[in-house]
């Protein structure tokens, strides 16, 4: 009887033992670098959904990851590869390269890893659900903005510069689209974007050479663009020249209210990363596929705008 009981002993622990590793999850967050701040506010989020399913007594590991080297393709995908190895079962993806990565996704997805795209999705529908700003309709709003600011100043014409990141990154290409469209039917021309991976010194270098080529605005497209951009008008002193950018850091807040920057169109990224998780932790705990896409949504915030909600 003692063997007897002993054996069942070691069987009831063996499947508990089993029974806790099938509810050990592991989640990954990849995007495009570590350091800007809306990438930070995305982990923000994820970590509060995390925080919570583990107060609900779910076993998750959760692992931030993204490229060092700045916004890198190759990088990226090393990331990829390496949550593969850790065996991930969902990683939340913001992906910088939409072409470079597919093949990668598509293997790693067929082989049961489950994407969830945060911000910037691949050019590939496999992923469960895109939580992301309409960036076309955002970047109108900037666009549209930009304008009305011009016309009070009673400019009707001119050069605009664009400073983005790359011409590949599908969010921050769909923004320069959208705010190029709101001065259609304008006398205003809109130079070509000057490409600088997000790098704020490469943005303000670029944008004070449109400054210098005499332009009448300039749109940054993303947090470090922005920050160049605002950068270069501050440096410039007093100027006529009008900027807008994307993204929200105290950096750029500052450059809003110092005038600098007119407005900055702010996401909501740790919503992203907060929703993101919840899909992720629906599709591993219920075995849910079917996901609607999320538009996260934006704001656009003026100097009034961040002093009366106590932004800084």
């Amino acid at each position: 009887m003692k063997k007897l009981f002993a054996l069942i002993l070691v069987l009831a622990m063996v499947l508990a033992c089993t029974a806790a590793l099938a509810e050990d999850y592991v989640i990954y967050l990849i995007t495009m670098d570590l350091e800007d701040q809306h990438w930070v506010s995305v982990n923000a989020g994820a970590e509060k959904a995390v925080a919570e399913a583990k107060e609900a007594g779910l076993d998750i590991r959760y692992v931030w990851n993204g490229p060092t080297t700045g916004k890198n393709d190759a990088a990226q995908i090393e990331c990829i590869n390496n949550a593969y190895a850790d065996n991930a079962n969902v990683i939340l993806l913001a992906s910088n390269g939409p072409d470079t990565e597919v093949a990668t996704i598509e293997e790693y997805n067929n082989e049961g890893v489950k994407f969830v795209y945060v911000d910037s999705p691949a050019n590939s529908d496999v992923a469960l659900q895109t939580l992301a700003t309409d960036n076309t309709a955002a970047g109108t709003m900037a666009g549209t903005t930009l304008l009305e600011a011009l016309t009070a100043a009673g400019v009707t014409e001119g050069k605009i510069g664009i400073v983005n990141v790359n011409a590949a990154t599908v969010s921050t290409a769909n923004r320069e689209a959208g705010f190029r469209a709101a001065f259609e039917g304008t006398n205003f021309e809109i130079l070509e974007a000057v490409y600088t991976d997000g790098d704020a010194a490469r943005s303000q270098e670029a944008a004070t050479n449109f400054i210098t080529d005499g332009v009448v605005a300039l749109f940054g497209a993303n947090e470090g663009c922005t920050v160049g951009v605002g950068n270069a008008i501050a440096a410039e002193g007093e100027t006529a020249v009008l900027g807008v950018g994307f993204d929200k850091s105290d950096a750029i807040l500052n450059l809003v209210v110092d005038g600098s920057l007119i407005a900055t169109t702010a996401q909501n990224p740790d919503v992203m990363g907060y929703e993101g998780i919840k899909t992720a932790i629906e599709y591993l705990t219920n075995g849910t596929t079917e996901f609607e896409d999320v538009d996260t949504g934006v704001t656009m915030l003026t100097a009034e705008y961040i002093t009366e909600n106590g932004l800084l």
